[in-house]
């Protein structure tokens, strides 16, 4: 009758060597491995709450100019910066009014990235040396995923900064096995997770004129910007 069609598909399956380690988001080990991984140089693809990222330590400049060869990303395009807690962000004491932190505290942790002014408080945050590397001169844009996984690993590296693994131009990757298709011969490890939690990338929000009552949707994602407008609303009138 000859082997069985069912053992053979297996033996095809694995016996292909993935281009780069693979590490699973349900052990602590897979979690330490890509945290080893980051905090020596290197650039992996990460699950978030939202689509797949690629994410170098903040404290490895060379890393983060790895990310912009990775994607073939345009220099002028900056890299946010993702963290584990609205906890860790009032540690390092930014001067934030209190409107801003109120709304941070109401979107976060979730889909929504805030854009906020620049200072020396992100090297209390622990970005370290690569400070120049993510946001613009004057600003940076932060996440705090609701990702168990995400937050973890930043609790054991710090501060990553993170970008969508992809292609620059092309879609956002919503599952692991993408990553590791479209990037994986050009990165050092994906920490697997299985399906994204959602199909599109967070939204991106301006709060630089926060204080005078003005906020702005740079890119809309998986959170409405009429939710965002509508939470900054009531915030705002709440304080008055």
């Amino acid at each position: 009758m000859g082997p069985s069609i069912i053992k053979e598909k297996v033996k095809q399956e694995t016996s292909e060597d993935p281009p780069c380690p693979l590490a699973s988001s349900r052990v602590t080990s897979g979690l330490l491995k890509i945290a080893h991984l980051l905090e020596v140089g290197g650039v992996c693809g990460i699950p978030t709450d939202t689509v797949y990222a690629l994410a170098a330590s903040c404290k490895n400049p060379k890393a983060i100019e790895k990310i912009y060869n990775i994607k073939d990303r345009p220099a002028e395009k900056p890299i946010c910066i993702c963290i584990s807690s609205v906890e860790q962000l009032v540690s390092a004491k930014p001067p934030f009014s209190p409107l801003l932190w109120e709304f941070m505290k109401n979107v976060y942790p979730g889909g929504i990235s805030c854009i906020v002014r620049k200072g020396d408080w992100l090297f209390n945050l622990g970005v370290g040396p690569a400070i120049d590397r993510v946001g613009t001169r004057d600003s940076i844009m932060i996440r705090v995923p609701d990702h168990t996984v995400t937050c973890h690993l930043c609790d054991i590296t710090g501060p990553l900064a993170i970008t969508s693994a992809n292609p620059s131009g092309e879609s956002d990757s919503t599952h692991h096995s993408m990553v590791i298709n479209r990037l994986g011969h050009k990165i050092q490890g994906v920490l697997c997770d299985g399906e994204s939690n959602e199909l599109v990338a967070s939204t991106v929000v301006n709060c630089l004129q926060i204080d005078e009552g003005i906020i702005s949707i740079v890119r809309e994602g998986c959170v409405p910007a009429i939710k965002v407008q509508q939470i900054f609303d009531r915030l705002k009138n709440t304080m008055a």
